[in-house]
């Protein structure tokens, strides 16, 4: 939906859907069903057109780019007031239903599966944006510390789809621009991490202005709180180092006193074994310690002033004492939004977690999803 100058959506990886055909079933019934509560709900006007945040997997994709799909599904976009602007190209695979974790890394950005995985949702895009809306894709950033990447081969292949993107712009008329979105642990993760790679990206560029307009960064708002980052301050700084927003994930993350032994008996109902659930903890005198995944804080949870959870909750659902989020992140970013609408034109919320969320945090998805919408349009005036 239009937001401010800007777009909204949720992104559909909350749904379980890996190939086209469960994608398109996804998209028939849940996206719709969203839709219809939020005209219900009059969050969104009847004649008002409805924007789709798509998750593809790389069979989805190559499904979608057979025959005569994409057309069908274009047309199905128009039938519908319909229209996708993003898409998220960060889970290559299986997303839902089995460990995912580190996979979600794989493969990451020194291969050629993964440029050309980016390649086909950019092909689709380019088919389906309306004219006006730019077409972005997010993706990981880079790899993950653990694999100890090659980071020659990640910027290779990053220039190779910016130099692609522009000839694919030119040809299609749309302003087309991938999002490195950084996460806890992965190759570069918080503001000062992203800005060097982008500077060592553009020192290999032969042309760093194809850099600039076609490759940026995915701002989730859940990862940066997570390394205790300033809203504001890392917005700017990305800003001023000329490194282009592509996205911004509306996201919430899970904080506690690790002090509080009620509070850690609380954070243990959110251990589960789908996704990686990183935990950053900081001391008193500011020092950040990480741990990969959240059985390892639990083991060790130690004299730490705070801990954040990279547990993706609902943003309009402020969990119970002893449990902390850090909403306020998010909504220091609508904030900065309202002070540089210019900046970014993208927006999604993006809580894929629903599967996996305690019982006590349940609710029926789209209510769940017309909910965040609520409070995002509430908060961003």
């Amino acid at each position: 939906m239009k937001f401010h100058e800007s777009h909204l959506a949720y992104c559909t990886n909350i749904h379980p859907a890996e190939t086209w055909e469960e994608t398109r079933r996804m998209l028939q019934t849940h996206v719709l069903d969203v839709r219809d509560l939020l005209r219900a709900q009059s969050l969104l006007a009847e004649d008002a057109a409805f924007a789709i945040g798509l998750r593809l997997s790389a069979v989805a994709a190559r499904g979608l780019l057979d025959g005569d799909r994409l057309a069908v599904f274009r047309d199905w976009l128009r039938e519908t007031n319909t229209y996708v602007f993003t898409i998220n190209g960060f889970p290559y695979g299986s997303f839902h239903g089995t460990r995912v974790k580190e996979r979600v890394f794989q493969p990451d950005w020194t291969t050629v599966a993964r440029l050309d995985y980016t390649r086909d949702l950019f092909r689709i895009l380019a088919a389906i944006a309306r004219p006006g809306t730019c077409g972005s894709v997010s993706t990981l950033p880079g790899s993950h510390k653990s694999f100890a990447a090659d980071e020659t081969l990640i910027r290779a292949n990053l220039i190779e789809l910016a130099q692609w993107l522009d000839d694919l712009a030119a040809s299609s008329g749309h302003d087309l621009h991938l999002g490195l979105e950084p996460e806890p642990l992965g190759h570069f993760e918080n503001t000062a991490e992203t800005v060097a790679f982008f500077q060592r990206l553009l020192i290999d560029a032969p042309d760093a202005t194809s850099i600039r307009r076609r490759i940026g960064v995915n701002y989730d708002a859940c990862h940066f709180a997570l390394e205790y980052e300033d809203a504001r301050a890392s917005l700017d700084s990305l800003t001023a180092a000329g490194i282009r927003i592509s996205k911004i994930h509306l996201s919430n993350a899970l904080a506690i006193d690790p002090r509080d032994p009620h509070a850690v008996a609380a954070i243990r109902a959110f251990d589960e074994p789908v996704y990686f659930h990183q935990v950053l903890v900081r001391d008193g005198a500011g020092a950040i310690t990480r741990f990969a995944d959240l059985p390892d804080f639990l083991t060790d949870v130690g004299d730490f002033a705070e801990a954040r959870v990279h547990f993706h909750i609902p943003l309009d659902a402020e969990p119970a004492p002893p449990l902390r989020s850090t909403r306020g992140h998010v909504r220091d970013v609508l904030a900065w939004r309202g002070e540089h609408p210019e900046v970014c034109r993208h927006y999604e919320i993006e809580t894929y977690t629903w599967g996996v969320l305690p019982a006590v945090l349940q609710r029926p998805v789209a209510e769940q999803i017309a909910g965040e919408y609520r409070w995002v349009l509430a908060n961003g005036l």
